[in-house]
């Protein structure tokens, strides 16, 4: 660029390609420390799922509600609140406000966390929009993961509803689509931050036949988180505690109880389990099968680390699921399966990312 060009760059404050070049990594950097956020905040809500606390904040200030309450009458008003739930008329009877301060708070760090997220997505999104370090495609894409955290809120609280009027439960459908979302923007924050950040000669064309088996991967990896949200939502774990049998067969009795029978794969405890031990012991083969292809392909060693790494993840989530059922879900092992979880989508996100061919222009 010339001297002329420099200037008038500066004096109109447009952006020049380096200074975008640099902005695209930084945002990369920065989404990268997002996932992280949505990941402390996927584990929050699984602890406050597992702990029964959920329903302990009966309604939904997200602009007014940063603080928590500051004396005994504040106390005692969200309390009486709490007192008109079906979860404090049919389960905790005998709760006194004590005891209901033990189920607020990790409500509240959950909802907290969220305001926080919100405001670290916000506060760099509009710097860069402002300095102009963003170009209007990648602007649109964080615009839009912007819109989506909003959303995730919504869902948040439109679950949390579900557990306030007769049931004192929260309905598996919208828990699950609560879950599916935040695991959504996990990934394409994830997936966005490579982009922008890992350079294009990090990634290397895997073959035709692994590339298919690991984007399979991946997906059936996302499906069975899904299901887990089911398994959370009816509290399947606590049932059936043995493996590899059920009840003591193979496939148990009382798969298809309910009518229509697709509801059984959503409403019926039975199913639910059975779907999720299916999906959790396909994935593990499924990998298991990607990994002994790609050992047989003698693919350089970076590839074949992060095949490595997807392998030695899908076998310890396996084996930390079948421990938190034996173990009849223990909040701490539970907790820790559903951060594996994540991980393993990442490593197959990984996998997926660096494998794809390199076109000229492309990301």
């Amino acid at each position: 660029m010339t001297a002329a060009g420099k200037t008038a760059e500066r004096a109109t404050g447009a952006a020049g390609p380096a200074d975008l070049a640099r902005g695209r990594k930084l945002i990369g950097y920065w989404l990268f420390a997002m996932c992280g956020m949505v990941f402390v905040m996927v584990i929050i809500g699984g602890v406050t799922r597992l702990t029964e606390s959920g329903l302990s904040i009966v309604d939904w200030r997200p602009v007014t509600g940063w603080l928590p309450p500051m004396s005994d009458a504040a106390w005692l008003a969200l309390f009486e609140a709490y007192k008109q739930t079906p979860e404090f008329l049919k389960i905790n009877t005998q709760m006194d406000v004590e005891g209901f301060k033990g189920i607020f708070w990790l409500e509240y760090v959950h909802r907290l966390w969220g305001r926080l997220l919100g405001i670290a997505f916000a506060v760099p999104f509009l710097y860069f929009l402002i300095k102009r370090r963003v170009d209007r495609p990648l602007a649109w894409r964080l615009a839009l993961f912007f819109v989506l955290g909003g959303a995730q809120g919504v869902l948040g609280w439109f679950m949390v509803k579900s557990g306030l009027v007769d049931d004192p439960d929260v309905s598996p459908y919208r828990l699950t689509a609560h879950l599916g979302l935040a695991v959504a923007i996990y990934a394409a924050m994830f997936w966005t931050a490579l982009d922008l950040v890992a350079a294009r000669s990090a990634r290397r064309a895997l073959p035709m036949h692994l590339r298919c088996l690991s984007a399979v991967v991946l997906g059936w990896v996302f499906a069975t988180m899904l299901s887990g949200g089911f398994v959370a939502g009816l509290d399947a774990g606590k049932t059936y505690n043995t493996f590899p049998l059920m009840d003591g067969k193979w496939i148990p009795d009382g798969l298809f109880l309910q009518d229509p029978a697709w509801r059984n794969f959503f409403e019926n405890v039975t199913t639910v389990q059975f779907d999720h031990r299916v999906l959790a012991v396909g994935a593990l083969a499924l990998i298991a099968v990607t990994w002994a292809l790609a050992l047989r392909a003698r693919l350089p060693r970076a590839e074949m680390t992060r095949f490595h790494l997807l392998a030695g993840v899908g076998l310890l989530q396996v084996i930390l699921g079948i421990s938190t059922l034996l173990l009849a879900v223990p909040i701490s092992l539970a907790a820790i399966h559903q951060a594996f979880a994540l991980v393993l989508l990442t490593a197959a996100m990984l996998v997926v990312w660096h494998g794809r061919p390199v076109f000229d222009g492309s990301q």
